[in-house]
Formats: C-alpha cells, structure tokens, sequence
C-alpha cells in the first residue's frame, strides 16, 4: 500500500491567487511558509529553518481560501504532494512540486484581517466542557474547523462558517 499524505500548518506568503478554468471549476494557489525550531546540540543556541510550500485548492475549497485568507492567515493544509512538469518558452523542461489541498482548516483571524474586510468580527465558540486549567482570555485563539456533514455529504455553505 502506498500513502502520498501532507498536513502542514503555516501562514500565507502572499494573497491567494483565485480564477476560474474553461471548465467553470476555481482554483486557487498561494505560498505558505512553516518553520521548525531546534536547540543546536554544540553551541546549545536554538535554531529556526523555514519552507515554503505551494498550494493547490480546487472547487469549493479554492472560493473558500480565496474569501477568507489573505497574506498572513494561519491555516491547516491537508492533502497530497503532486509534482508537475512542463516547457518553458525556452524549450527547457521545468517542474515544480505542489501541494494538492483536500481539506483545510482556517486559523484565528486577527484585528487587522477583521478590520479590512466588511464581515462579522469573529466570535469563539464556548467549549462544551471546559479543558482543564483553561482560561477564557484564550477564546481567541480557538481555531474554528470546518466539517463536512459526513451523513448526507451537504456542500459547506459560506454562511455556515462561523465568523
């Protein structure tokens, strides 16, 4: 058995970049950058190694991404590494590797992403049992997730995202 899976939790390079194909399907693509920080084992000082990821979203994913995320978001990328290649005008073969989204999660939303969009400031949903030691100055921080009904596999609507 094979498993070509991706989950990458980053912010966006750039605004997402949204159009629509011959075809009438959207896509939308953007830069994300994650980071890894570690303490190197010599001089004990910690470290900090940055990537930067393409992003692919088709269909429904892609008009969410392209409403709701500007440089900067936080977001959950879930899907799958694909690697095209094409060439160029000058005859050279070139490649570049993707990352396919199947699901995304949206991070916070911060002052300045409600302040430049005419919508709802968004509003933390109350846990329904309090997480031990919790404290309610950290209702900003609660990362809203989008689910699929998985019963009778309705198609998320944009007024049912929770800000």
């Amino acid at each position: 058995m094979n498993l070509n899976k991706v989950i990458l939790i980053g912010r966006l390079t750039s605004d997402p970049e949204a159009k629509t194909i011959p075809s009438g399907q959207m896509v939308c693509s953007f830069g994300l950058a994650t980071n890894r920080v570690w303490t190197n084992q010599e001089t004990k000082q910690k470290e900090e190694k940055t990537e930067f990821h393409n992003i692919v979203l088709w269909r429904r994913l892609a008009e969410i991404a392209s409403q709701y995320l500007n440089k900067g978001s936080l977001v959950l990328i879930e899907g799958r590494i694909q690697t095209r290649s094409w060439e160029d005008q000058s005859g050279n073969k070139r490649y570049r590797t993707e990352i396919v989204g199947e699901n995304i999660q949206l991070g916070p939303r911060t002052f300045s992403q409600q302040g430049s969009q005419n919508q709802k400031p968004y509003q933390a949903q109350e846990p329904k049992q309090p997480a031990p030691n919790a404290t309610s100055n950290n209702a900003s921080e609660d990362i809203p997730i989008i689910e699929e009904n998985k019963e009778d596999n309705k198609e998320i609507r944009v007024e049912d995202i929770p800000f």
